[in-house]
């Protein structure tokens, strides 16, 4: 949506913030727990299957909004649902569901 817009706090998207959990998330794609992840061929968003080579690593609360590159918010998606997802958390998505339903 063309309207979308977010409040990003200043300290969310500091450049050295940004560098070192870049630096996080290149150290955790190299981690056993992500290649079993990867392997599994699911996109967290779409629940289809893909090749692991297909799969992209995607902040579940985005680095921009304070997200942070570990485990618990680092998920397998889908390009396609990368891409569209853009800077949404689950909150986003729930709330947009709501505001259609009405």
């Amino acid at each position: 949506m063309s309207d979308d817009y977010y409040l990003l706090n200043e300290n969310d998207v500091d450049p050295k913030r940004l560098k070192k959990e870049r630096e996080k998330a290149r150290k955790l794609k190299k981690s056993q727990w992500w290649l079993r992840q990867i392997n599994l061929g699911l996109c967290h968003y779409c629940g289809n299957k893909f090749k692991s080579s297909e799969l992209t690593m995607d902040h579940i609360v985005p680095l921009a909004r304070g997200g942070q590159s570990n485990p618990g918010n680092v998920v397998p998606a889908c390009k396609n649902c990368n891409t569209n997802k853009k800077l949404d958390t689950p909150v986003d998505e729930i709330l947009k569901k709501l505001g259609s339903e009405g």
